[in-house]
Parts: structure tokens; sequence; C-alpha cells
């Protein structure tokens, strides 16, 4: 196999269907092609998005198709701290494959082309994230810059908190939704664009919730079986927090449809710098982010394997992402470092002070 071609014959696109559904997230539009039942489940996931706009790109769904023989793979290197192998590519002419090692999930990311298959009804988040890299791609492909950071909004303002895996990123997002009329953004990745003033796109993604977060705020806690509940209540606080026990909270079910946002006049960053293990106050101080490297690596995020550059090539093994259009992007955004100890309570009391001041 030497292009997408030699790929595409070798799947059936018409086993996607014909009836495709979009989503819309600012100026950007995908069409999705999925069987059922996986059709019915993704719209149900994408229901704040959905739009009658046919999209830029059509995104087919193949479930249980595969190739033969298989590609030769090589590792995608992952960012540092990040261990074991996740993903895999193979490069054709102007197309690639990605391979999710765990799954077997394969897809075929080309101009024009975004392509699935394999186990899909298996590993549905899997599929949500191929689908909300179109959206990313083409976000970048117009000059935004892609942060790993959640974000809420309202009115003017817009903030967006970073940090690192396991952080608090999704649990303090969660907090700010309980002021009355905030706006929820992104959970996990936001676009960023330098204007006057700056601005945020976010994707609609889901937050994948720890038991920690759930337990910490009453409006979620039905999400946990009472049974549950107590077990993990009768844990010390640092192994409920290490729990890796995703959940799917969905916005528009737990607040309300009427509070999903996508876009917004970026003005507040914040990047969680605390610690479970000090006693110091939790702290939220302006910073010149061009002095803090620690803190800009925590917000900027590889486009990874799936992004094909507007000159056809695709993003390199290993690549890291440049500092300097971040800075642009983000300037005249005022940038914050969260630091002392994780008190939720606290930040959520500074997002209130943030927003009605």
């Amino acid at each position: 196999m030497r292009t997408a071609e030699d790929v595409l014959a070798q799947i059936d696109l018409d086993a996607a269907g014909t009836a495709p559904f979009h989503l819309g997230v600012g100026r950007v539009t995908v069409s999705v092609l999925a069987p059922a039942p996986l059709r019915a489940s993704l719209m149900a996931y994408f229901a704040g998005a959905l739009t009658e706009t046919p999209g830029e790109i059509t995104v087919h769904l193949l479930p249980g198709q595969g190739l033969s023989p298989d590609p030769d793979w090589i590792d995608w290197q992952r960012e540092p701290g990040k261990a074991g192998r996740k993903d895999a590519v193979h490069d054709l002419a102007g197309a690639r494959l990605i391979r999710k090692v765990r799954s077997g999930v394969t897809f075929l990311q080309a101009p024009g082309v975004a392509v699935a298959f394999g186990p899909l009804a298996e590993n549905e988040s899997t599929v949500i994230n191929f689908i909300n890299t179109q959206i990313l791609n083409a976000g970048l492909r117009e000059g935004w810059q892609l942060c790993h950071a959640a974000a809420v909004t309202r009115g003017a303002r817009t903030l967006a908190i970073s940090g690192l895996s396991g952080g608090g990123k999704s649990t303090s997002i969660l907090r700010l939704m309980d002021m009355e009329g905030m706006g929820f953004l992104s959970n996990d990745r936001v676009l960023v664009r330098a204007g006057r003033p700056p601005r945020a796109l976010g994707i609609p993604k889901q937050p994948r919730i720890n038991p920690g977060t759930i337990l910490g705020n009453p409006r979620l806690r039905d999400m946990l079986t009472p049974a549950r509940r107590a077990e993990l209540e009768a844990m010390p606080a640092a192994d409920i927090w290490a729990l890796e026990d995703k959940h799917d909270l969905i916005v528009g079910d737990v607040y309300g449809a009427d509070r999903l946002r996508y876009e917004g006049a970026l003005t507040d960053f914040w990047v969680l710098n605390w610690d479970h293990a000090t006693d110091a106050p939790t702290q939220v101080a302006e910073v010149a982010l061009a002095d803090r490297p620690d803190l800009l690596g925590a917000i900027m995020k590889s486009p990874g394997p799936f992004y094909q550059h507007p000159d056809g090539t695709f993003e390199p093994n290993g690549a890291v992402p440049d500092p300097a259009p971040y800075l642009e992007a983000l300037r005249g955004v005022r940038v914050c470092e969260v630091s002392g100890r994780v008190d939720f309570d606290a930040l959520a009391a500074e997002g209130r002070r943030l927003f009605d001041g």
C-alpha cells in the first residue's frame, strides 16, 4: 500500500451508510457517516453540537473492516512523562495510516479523507476523539494553536485552565459551572488565536472524570451508587485522587443544553501548579508567561500523528510545539499560576471573584 487509494480499495465506504449527521463548532463543520447502532450513540453524545450545515469534511466510520496485509507500523513517540505504546503510524504518499496499538482501531487521514475502521463499537471513545480531531485539524490549518486545557465562558470573559495530567482541570471547570449562566466551552482541548481580544475555540468532548471529581461536587454524586460512594469515602483522599476510573459526564444532561458554548473571547488563563502534599494556602498570581517556560509547557499540546499541515506534510514523529506562536496567540491574556495546596473550594471562590468582578 503506497497511497490512500490503495487503502480505500480494500475497504467499503458505503458500509458507513448514506445519512450523515453534521457537527458545527465556530466556523468548523464536520459530517459523520456511521451505521446503526453507532450512529445513534454518537448523535446522542454530540447532541449539543448538531447542526443542519453539511461539513467541510466527511468522516466515514466502518466497524469491523481491516487491511490485508497489515502495514509496517512505526511507533509514535509519546510526550515526555508518558509511558507505553499508544499510537503507531504508516506513511503513504500524501496520506497517513494511524493505528491505536491497544485496540487495533485504524485510521486513514488524507486531504478530504477521514476514515476509521476496525473494532469501533468496542472503542467508542476512540471514535469520538477521531471526530473531534477533525475539528482541531481544521482550526490548526487556519492558524489556531492547540492547548491542553479546559475552559468556561460567560459574557465577555473566558477562562482556560491548564495543568499536568490529573492536575484537576476538569474538577476546577465543573466547580465553576455551578455559577449561574456559566457556559462550558471545552474539557481537555482548547484552540487559541491572537486577536483583539484573543479567541478560544473548544470541541464537543464531554468530561471524563474520576471518582474524586464526582465526590467533591454535590451535583455529580448521583453518578455513583450509594455503595460505591461509601466505599470511596472510606479511602484516604490521596488514594481516591490516584484512581483511574473514568466516568463520562454529559454536560447538557447535568447542566442544561443551553450551557454549552464552543467559542469565546479569551481573557484569562490559569495554570495549575499546586500540590496535594503542601499546607501552603492556594494562591492565584499573575505571571509573565514568556518568563515561565515550565507553565507554557503545560499549556502547549502537540497536534499529534493525525495532523496534516496546509502544505500536505504530516506532523513529524517526535516534533515538539514551538513556543513563539503560543506567546503571540496569548498576548493580552491575563495568565496566572495556581500554587499552594490543592483546594477546589478556594479556586471556585477565586473564579467567582473573576467572573462577578
